[in-house]
């Protein structure tokens, strides 16, 4: 499933914020609710939930919904409760840096941080 076109129109529109708090540890960014259209809010909220996939943010459940390399999701609270939507490339989300060993944190073996620089395989 992809976004509809009028979603994927509003997606590309909006100004989204970068979320400067966590720019290096889970860079991604969002959108507000009051700021943006409402009832395109919503259905772009009801595509990740209904499309979407489960996932994990650590011990976190929560609804992702991936399009053209863009993770998108909510927090989960109720549709009308909902003010945020987030947004980050696929490589910034947590499983992806948890099957990549690039969480935040994560320290690499010195045999791997001479490897990788040096175009070395280890494999």
């Amino acid at each position: 499933m992809t976004l509809p076109k009028d979603i994927k129109v509003f997606v590309a529109e909006q100004k989204w914020t970068f979320a400067k708090t966590y720019a290096t540890t889970w860079p991604h960014e969002y959108i507000v609710r009051n700021h943006v259209d409402d009832d395109l809010f919503i259905q772009l909220i009801q595509c990740i939930r209904t499309y979407g996939y489960e996932g994990n943010f650590y011990s976190k459940r929560i609804t992702y919904f991936e399009e053209e390399g863009m993770v998108y999701w909510t927090m989960g609270a109720p549709i009308d409760e909902t003010i945020i939507v987030n947004r980050c490339k696929k490589e910034h989300t947590y499983e992806y840096r948890l099957k990549h060993g690039t969480l935040p944190g994560f320290k690499a073996t010195i045999v791997e941080q001479w490897a990788e620089p040096n175009g070395n395989n280890l494999s």
